[in-house]
């Protein structure tokens, strides 16, 4: 692999990512550019050293030889680099995992503490889950991320420090067409004799499911089977349009296609989520970044709890010892 007289790390950066996802439209979601624009980038770095680095079919991408021999020596680089822009009061930017694009939560927490710090640069990432953001959290390549916290496994956990932000009600993503669709809420003894979508087989996302089989168990209502992870609005509407199963999610959540999104009631079911990041984190814009989530939160009212709303009672032990 001949090496070419400069290399651009931003190159290098995009070449990670991929690697690190293995799949280009999750890596242009955590790098927050198009992914035609991370796709040309990947190829002119190609170019330059003279390898290929990927082999991509249509089913999945994987690291070629050349690929896995240049991952360890990029990571150096670019770590290189930030400790290089530290050293001299260029912090590096504080990555924030939001997630999804979809959901409402992190990105306001984000645009506040933009706006508390706005010589600093905070950049989005997307890790699906907070299991998924959990294994970046900790080996550095995010810094904070947003989700339940006692989802996680308790050897995680003690990694990794946490603040409520909110409880959000927790709602039904339906086909237009289905017979819950014309309620306006849904009750969940309404939902009896249904299988319920809720990331069940996702590696990146247990906790969610853990919560929708605490929140079923005895209602009669069933988690769906493992599934391929539906990636993209198109996708995840061919697959609810052939399964008709509904799909757990969050009030915020938005409608997609002919989808309606319904609250669920009686009780209201709550999704504790809370801002998480690595113990020992230190950069200069992380202060805002908490100091923004204790104000949106408090300005929303993000962690008053319903009277009777429903909660597990590890979540609210969780909770309410926080850092």
């Amino acid at each position: 692999m001949p090496a070419p007289a400069h290399l651009d790390p931003r190159l290098l950066r995009g070449f990670v990512t991929v690697a690190e996802d293995l799949h280009f439209t999750r890596a242009a979601a955590r790098l927050y550019v198009a992914q035609q624009a991370l796709s040309r980038d990947v190829r002119r770095l190609e170019r330059e050293l003279g390898a290929e680095l990927f082999v991509r079919t249509t089913r999945q991408v994987t690291l070629t030889a050349d690929g896995e021999r240049l991952l360890p020596y990029a990571r150096r680089v670019l770590q290189a680099q930030d400790d290089l822009l530290a050293a001299f009061g260029q912090a590096r930017p504080l990555l924030v995992d939001l997630n999804s694009p979809e959901l409402d939560t992190g990105r306001q927490v984000l645009e506040r503490a933009r706006g508390l710090a706005p010589e600093q640069e905070l950049m989005v990432r997307y890790e699906s889950g907070l299991t998924g953001a959990a294994a970046e959290l900790l080996a550095g390549r995010i810094d904070a991320s947003f989700g339940r916290f006692a989802g996680l496994a308790p050897a995680l956990r003690a990694g990794l420090g946490h603040q409520p932000v909110r409880y959000e009600p927790m709602a039904v993503l339906l086909p237009g067409d289905h017979p819950l669709a014309r309620l306006t809420k849904v009750p969940l003894a309404a939902l009896e004799g249904e299988t319920v979508y809720a990331g069940a087989g996702n590696p990146r996302t247990p906790e969610w499911t853990d919560l929708a089989h605490r929140l079923f168990e005895g209602r009669g209502i069933e988690v769906a089977a493992p599934a391929p992870v539906a990636v993209g609005e198109e996708e995840l509407q061919r697959v609810m349009d052939r399964t008709r199963n509904p799909i757990l999610a969050v009030e915020s959540f938005p409608a997609i296609g002919s989808t309606v999104v319904r609250p669920l009631v009686d009780p209201v079911p709550l999704s504790p989520l809370s801002l998480v990041w690595r113990n020992g984190l230190v950069h200069p814009a992380f202060g805002a970044l908490r100091r923004a989530a204790a104000r949106v939160a408090a300005e929303r009212g993000w962690l008053r709890r319903p009277t009777g709303a429903w909660l597990p009672d590890v979540d609210a032990a969780v909770m309410s010892a926080h850092n």
